[in-house]
């Protein structure tokens, strides 16, 4: 048997025990609301996109799916314009990232840069982890970000100057 085949299988297996221990914990505790009331439906069209930081990412936008980027549990949808740079930074919390539309640009600190286009994934680990993050200039990107923290960017400085790295939104 081939290693795919062996992975393959392996996966598969362990999703149906994900699955299955879910499912188990479902029917262990009863829900208070009937499963119709939990539905959520959001078009395109009503999702609330508002200024991620109008001076520090002139043009970035958010709109929270759940929870609050500001607070931490969150999922939402980011755009970037094209063309758009952020410095080397860093984050807090690690990001799940699934890129929607346009190319997404990510260029860790002191190796070749990666890009990814729509239906990408990605996980970006939080803490040290430095990076500079930018979209092709062919057209903006969005992308969908999931984390248990909040959202927070925090700027790296030049290695020559001593001061403390700004926090920022963005």
């Amino acid at each position: 048997m081939s290693i795919l085949r062996v992975l393959g299988l392996s996966t598969c297996l362990g999703l149906a025990t994900l699955v299955a221990q879910g499912a188990g914990e479902a029917r262990a505790k009863p829900s208070p609301k009937s499963d119709a009331s939990r539905l959520v439906v959001t078009p395109a069209a009503d999702l609330k996109w508002t200024d991620l930081d109008p001076k520090g990412a002139p043009g970035v936008e958010i709109a929270d799916l759940w929870g609050n980027h500001a607070r931490g549990g969150f999922g939402a949808l980011i755009k970037l314009p094209a063309g758009f740079t952020a410095p080397l930074h860093t984050h807090t919390s690690d990001y799940r990232v699934v890129i929607i539309s346009g190319t997404y640009v990510q260029t860790p600190e002191g190796k070749p840069e990666f890009r990814l286009g729509p239906g990408s994934y990605f996980l970006q680990p939080g803490g040290s982890y430095r990076h500079v993050t930018s979209c092709d200039p062919a057209s903006e990107c969005v992308f969908f970000l999931q984390s248990g923290g909040k959202f927070d960017l925090e700027l790296v400085d030049a290695p020559a100057q001593e001061e403390p790295t700004r926090k920022s939104g963005w």
